[in-house]
């Protein structure tokens, strides 16, 4: 192999392929990234077993080849070479890279070692509008469960569907104590319902290439998603990103999540977050358990929090109640997050009473996100 490119160009490609590395005792080839040069580009690959990713960047291709070099070492080292041309050539066991009169030598493996990565044929395809998906994913991804006695709950549900002729994709996941869920539109249209549970470490993935292109202005506005019965490939610009999906049935959440309230409070989002982030500070450790109390005569939100060695708190915030006087005790950081997740001004939090989940939406757009959140029973 013998090819030269930007650095720039090579940069980019390793920012994208190198993060996936694992270390694996049995198989050290999983540190390595493969390069792979042929007709004009030059491709990194790099795989954990789970997922794989392909990132193309164009380069001038002397000799067709491809090797395997260790992907953190190489990707630090690219960063730190001069703006100029970076040429690469292998001899035997390694890969030679020359700039700006810089000359090294890295230790690599044959390719012939590297794990073979499938080409997927998706029997169906999706395409997503990236700025709202990415949104999405920010919404959803922190209240996946981390536990893997239920391997369904590590994953996001991605339900693909028709609502009113325009095709629609709606993100659920839960750890069992809190649920996510936000819906955007999709390009393309949905002739019949689909549903997949991605794991929760390829959205993350695929949520962070995203964010390696965001000042790119000549990619797509949309990501590809092709699905066959148990992969995922998503598609963006130079990168193809490929998971397993978890074959599991998403539990039916629909039914958790309460119709009718006895208190409704709209709330300014920041006061809230001011005063629980007050509270935390004094809120029993390991329970993390923080009081809310709405009262409709006063058109105010009490917020307590009370430990034994501490102290105690309590911060008022105005708030819009109606319905009945109510009580209920959350986790702060459940409580938190949910806020954060959310980017309107005011937001909605409704409740029946102490012992059932709590609904927090934003004010306006009760379609788009639904965070509800379990009680602390006393």
């Amino acid at each position: 192999m013998k090819v030269s490119c930007t650095k720039d160009n090579l940069h980019q490609g390793l920012s994208i392929t190198s993060h996936l590395m694992t270390k694996n005792v049995n198989l050290p080839i999983l540190q390595n990234v493969l390069v792979k040069a042929e007709g004009g580009t030059i491709r990194f690959t790099s795989t954990n077993l789970e997922i794989a990713v392909n990132c193309t960047v164009r380069g001038k291709v002397e000799e067709a080849g491809e090797h395997t070099v260790p992907s953190k070492l190489f990707f630090d080292y690219v960063a730190l070479l001069p703006n100029e041309t970076i040429q690469i050539g292998t001899e035997a066991d390694h890969v030679r890279v020359e700039c700006a009169g810089q000359k090294t030598r890295i230790n690599g493996l044959p390719s012939t070692e590297f794990p073979l990565v499938p080409k997927v044929d998706g029997e169906e395809q999706f395409q997503i509008p990236v700025e709202e998906f990415k949104r999405a994913l920010s919404q959803v991804l922190f209240s996946v469960a981390t536990n893997e006695s239920r391997p369904e709950l590590t994953g996001v549900l991605m339900r693909f569907y028709d609502g009113g002729g325009e095709g629609r994709l709606r993100l659920a996941s839960t750890d069992s104590y809190r649920l996510s869920e936000a819906t955007i539109s999709v390009i393309s249209p949905v002739s019949a319902e689909r549903q997949v549970v991605i794991p929760a470490r390829t959205l993350a993935e695929v949520s962070r290439v995203l964010s390696v292109f965001k000042d790119e202005v000549e990619l797509p506005s949309a990501l590809s998603l092709q699905l066959s019965r148990n992969q995922a490939v998503f598609v963006y610009g130079p990168v193809e990103l490929i998971s397993r999906v978890i074959d599991e049935s998403y539990p039916d959440y629909e039914q958790i999540i309460p119709k009718d309230f006895a208190t409704k409070a709209l709330l300014d989002r920041e006061d809230v977050i001011k005063a629980v982030k007050s509270a935390s500070l004094f809120s029993k450790n390991g329970l993390f358990d923080i009081n809310l109390r709405f009262n409709p005569a006063e058109g105010k939100l009490f917020v307590q929090a009370m430990d034994a060695t501490r102290g105690h708190n309590e911060s008022e915030c105005a708030a819009d109640v109606s319905g009945q006087p109510n009580t209920v005790s959350v986790n702060y950081r459940y409580l938190l997050e949910g806020l954060q997740a959310l980017s309107s001004e005011r937001v909605l939090f409704e409740m029946i009473d102490g012992a059932n989940p709590c609904l927090l939406r934003p004010q306006g757009g009760q379609e788009a996100y639904r965070y509800v959140l379990m009680p602390i029973r006393q």
